[in-house]
């Protein structure tokens, strides 16, 4: 059995499940959404499809807020972090958030990406919910490491479910205009009081359903995140305290550590691939949306790719390759090095960057068969070894959308199940959306909720993409855990900033759309000393030749009508 972790995930956990999502792969074409403005943004290419909803426009199309009263978490979110919950679970006593079924009995497919093997429909999960919510919903679950090109492939076609899951990562091409033509517009349902028809999407935050708005209409609906950095520089806490080691608080620090701890006749390397954790130390504009890589710096809009502490970053990494540090299966690249979890568990490395989810999925993983492993997160540095300058991520990173064909019937069935998958944390609605059925999918240990085998292959990748209440951290098994990962939120929130589209949901022309679409592969190749710097610094030249330039005009337009975002 594994314990399993009580949270609403920015994404499916690690690398082997969809790559990071800080990755620049992420946004070939900004994780994107459109407004009216798009006359003054170069409005030859589909008109509305192209540019970003703020201001007014954006304020008569976004949900009332109304938080929600019904638990209270132990740590409260600041600086941008999850709310966490530390104390035990209290199962028997947990709260009603949706006192009556909404559902009305009518079928809905659902295409999602799922990471695993999917369980049959008629599985007792799928059925509680069911009975739960009042809908009938059928799910067509797809390989979530393949996704995107079935996405593409359904969204091509004629034969699209009712409801379709669309991570942020698979934002690219031309995903973003397919969504605007084929999915509904949700805000005559939604928008402005609307939404207190559906309490727990009313409590969903502002930030997450700004990011919903593609074309000038409310048309996701979202998995909110917190905004502080999703990737953290995860160590084997156990080892260090047994051999000594300090932890770093600087770039050469971290390069002499590196050094005392590479063995590599005994097996024992250092690190994995630390390029994500070096876009942090150095203050690389964020990576995971294609917006976020622009910023106005001295009155100027500059990309992250022509900045020196891009080049800086990679360099260093290039660096930790070089001196043998770095465990040998991530010099093979990511598809050799898709799950490196169980080496770093088996002591092979001892540092690696991952997704937070890690930090509580390692450990869980290892409970029964290595109580003694430990792993905790480093505290992220600047270049100097002082305070880092992060780059806040993106409120909500999933959406679902509801088929543009779709009777209202339909829609009334996806908006009950999604205030019942948006139940907060300690109500009887979040217990059955993510552990399931008691008895048949967990059991109850010491007061604390443990899943089974069952419930772990049922229960997971479900109704959590369909919506999610504001991000949460609560791990009943370990709240040490819980504490550790909030309050490095809290604290590394406190050292973050916002780019100057922080938080728009942005469609670029797509004539833009391939324009740095070779960028992460070239750092890649950088890091690993098959290609230099001087490469790097080449593609920076081709890119504005090729179009970067004139990109940067198309965003300064944005700029002028809607305002920075950044603080």
């Amino acid at each position: 059995m594994t314990p399993n972790a009580a949270s609403s995930p920015s994404g499916p956990p690690g690398p082997s499940r969809r790559g990071f999502l800080a990755s620049t792969a992420v946004a070939t074409a900004a994780v994107a959404g459109g407004m009216p403005l798009l006359a003054a943004c170069g409005g030859t290419d589909h008109g509305s499809r192209e540019g970003t909803t703020s201001g007014k426009d954006a304020k008569r199309l976004l949900p009332a807020y109304v938080a929600s009263n019904v638990v209270t978490p132990d740590i409260p979110s600041r600086n941008g972090s999850s709310m966490g919950f530390t104390a035990k679970l209290d199962v028997a006593g947990l709260k009603t958030s949706v006192p009556r079924k909404l559902g009305k009995g009518g079928k809905v497919t659902v295409m999602s990406p799922f990471w695993g093997s999917p369980p049959r429909q008629d599985n007792p999960y799928y059925t509680a919910m069911n009975d739960l919510t009042g809908v009938d919903v059928q799910w067509r679950n797809q390989d979530g490491n393949t996704y995107d090109q079935k996405l593409g492939a359904v969204l091509a076609s004629s034969d699209v479910p009712d409801v379709v899951v669309v991570p942020g990562w698979n934002m690219m091409g031309k995903i973003p205009s397919a969504v605007i033509s084929k999915f509904a517009d949700l805000g005559p349902y939604l928008s402005g009081d609307k939404v207190k028809e559906y309490p727990n999407l009313a409590a969903v935050p502002t930030d997450a359903w700004q990011r919903s708005l593609f074309g000038g209409k409310l048309m996701g609906l979202p998995m909110p995140a917190s905004y502080v950095t999703n990737i953290v520089p995860l160590y084997r806490q156990d080892v260090f305290q047994r051999e000594g080691y300090e932890v770093p608080t600087s770039p050469d620090e971290f390069t002499a550590l590196c050094k005392d701890i590479t063995n590599a006749r005994a097996k024992r390397w250092a690190c994995g691939d630390m390029k994500w954790t070096a876009f942090n130390i150095w203050g690389v504009f964020p990576g995971s949306d294609k917006p976020l890589w622009w910023n106005l710096v001295d009155g100027k809009l500059v990309n992250r790719v022509e900045t020196d502490a891009y080049l800086e970053a990679l360099e260093w990494t290039r660096k930790l390759f070089a001196a043998g540090y770095v465990h040998p299966d991530f010099k093979l690249g990511k598809s050799q090095a898709t799950d490196p979890g169980a080496k770093f568990a088996a002591g092979e490395f001892l540092i690696y960057n991952n997704d937070i989810s890690s930090w509580y999925g390692q450990r869980a993983s290892q409970a029964t068969q290595n109580p003694d492993f430990r792993i905790w997160g480093m505290d992220l540095f600047g270049p100097d070894g002082g305070d880092p300058t992060l780059w806040a991520a993106e409120p909500a990173g999933i959406f679902a959308f509801v088929n543009k064909k779709a009777p209202e019937s339909v829609v009334r069935d996806v908006l009950a199940v999604a205030n019942v998958t948006a139940a907060p944390y300690g109500t009887k609605e979040w217990m059955m959306t993510n552990y399931g059925v008691e008895g048949t999918h967990y059991t109850i240990k010491n007061g604390v909720p443990v899943k089974n085998d069952r419930g772990n292959n049922e229960v997971n990748n479900a109704f959590v993409m369909i919506a999610s209440p504001a991000s949460t951290l609560a791990h009943p098994d370990f709240p040490d855990i819980t504490e550790g990962q909030v309050t490095w939120q809290q604290k590394m929130g406190g050292f973050t900033r916002k780019t100057s589209f922080w938080g728009l949901q942005i469609t670029e022309p797509s004539r833009y759309a391939n324009l740095a679409s070779n960028f992460e592969q070239l750092e890649d190749d950088i890091a690993r000393g098959h290609k230099k710097i001087s490469d790097m610094q080449q593609a920076v030249s081709d890119w504005k030749r090729q179009g970067g330039d004139k990109l940067r005009d198309w965003y300064q337009r944005l700029l002028d009508e809607n305002g920075s975002a950044a603080n």
